[in-house]
């Protein structure tokens, strides 16, 4: 049987389901990757994988420049002929999922994490997208061998209260998972001593609370408090809410936080650290770097918004929430567990917990399965494509 995987970046096929494409190929099954040039997509040879480019700006609105796209898209289907066709990103799901019904691709997978600019913001650009997107979401995912991964209960009551996708073809997996094996927590039993480190790791956009962050650092500094603080992550230029590169260089000059930029040894620098936080006000799906920290045994420091709240489930039990948009409020937050280093242990010892029963990436690769194995069942109807079924 063969699967191809669709997203809008090497990167996040590289980074986030090589694991997943990995499981199939042990059982037998044919992986493709499929994704926009980069400097990832090599690496999956080494693993067995073939990979596949296509030209795609997902920043981009031109109509002629997105219908070759599109048109390229159905060509490279066509020549591949997958019996199931998996898209991630809200672009890719569009896309796959308008191309999948021009080949008849038997059997489609939509995972979408999170919202998104357009579904967040209240920017003219993403008030003007939204209804266009609604109407080619409905449009695309409206199928019957089609089902919809989405990360969290809230945004599966969202797509379900807007109307975009049935909501018996929405299954919820929190997360695309950890491997709890390479990210463990420094081996220790006694309370952190010494200078505090915190860390924010995440792509650079304003939302993800990224002055808010820098701004307690400021505050912390100010009021005498010895604080390390360090910013991981990169500016996102298709993000129109993007941090540029020219504000990072003087925060870093500042001595305000310790720039890091694109870190690719992540459990190295976790047990480096502390504390992760992420002030974000970003529609997340569940924020990658929050289950890392998890899985290393961080005291985590978030918001009560969708996705962030999968992770930190209860204040003061497995982390600690903050206000949206209060610097103060994160300040005060990571003074908390400067000046109180049992509470920083215990709340890092439960998120290891909940890593470990919740973002396990076995656990949730075999979610994502059972969801092929759903959709590959023999058809009911002789009227319906005929799939081969999954062992």
């Amino acid at each position: 049987m063969k699967f191809v995987f669709f997203a809008n970046t090497d990167w996040y096929l590289y980074n986030f389901r090589l694991a997943t494409a990995l499981r199939l190929k042990a059982d037998g099954h044919e992986v493709v990757m499929l994704s926009p040039p980069g400097p990832f997509g090599a690496r999956f040879a080494a693993s067995g994988l073939r990979w596949i480019t296509l030209s795609m700006d997902r920043a981009s609105l031109g109509p002629v420049r997105e219908a070759r796209t599109l048109f390229a898209l159905i060509s490279a289907l066509r020549r591949e002929r997958p019996d199931l066709l998996h898209n991630f990103t809200l672009k890719c799901a569009i896309y796959g999922a308008l191309a999948a019904r021009v080949v008849r691709v038997p059997a489609v997978v939509n995972a979408v994490a999170g919202m998104g600019y357009v579904f967040t913001s209240n920017r003219t650009k993403a008030r003007v997208l939204r209804p266009l997107v609604s109407w080619l979401l409905r449009l695309s995912l409206d199928r019957p061998r089609s089902l919809l991964i989405l990360q969290n209960p809230d945004d599966a009551t969202a797509f379900a209260a807007a109307r975009l996708v049935p909501a018996d073809r929405v299954r919820v997996i929190r997360s695309s998972g950890v491997d709890v094996r390479r990210f463990t927590p420094v081996a220790s039993d006694s309370p952190v001593h010494g200078r505090l480190r915190v860390l924010l790791a995440a792509r650079l956009l304003w939302e993800k609370g990224v002055q808010e962050y820098v701004d307690a650092a400021a505050l912390l500094r100010r009021e005498g408090r010895s604080v390390e603080f360090l910013l991981a992550g990169t500016p996102d230029p298709g993000n129109p809410r993007s941090v540029e590169e020219a504000q990072v260089k003087r925060w870093g000059r500042e001595g305000l936080v310790r720039c890091l930029g694109h870190v690719e040894d992540m459990p190295a620098l976790l047990r480096e650290v502390e504390v992760m936080v992420l002030p974000s006000y970003y529609r997340e799906g569940v924020p990658r770097s929050l289950i890392e920290a998890a899985a290393c045994g961080l005291a985590i420091i978030t918001t009560d918004r969708p996705g962030c709240r999968e992770v930190v489930t209860h204040h003061g039990v497995d982390g600690l929430h903050v206000a949206v948009r209060d610097a103060r409020a994160l300040a005060d937050r990571i003074a908390q567990l400067d000046d109180d280093r049992v509470l920083l242990a215990r709340l890092g010892a439960r998120a290891r917990q909940r890593a470990l029963s919740e973002f396990d990436e076995q656990l949730v690769i075999q979610r994502t399965v059972d969801v092929y194995r759903e959709l590959l069942r023999p058809a009911p109807s002789a009227t319906r494509p005929t799939v081969r079924p999954m062992p």
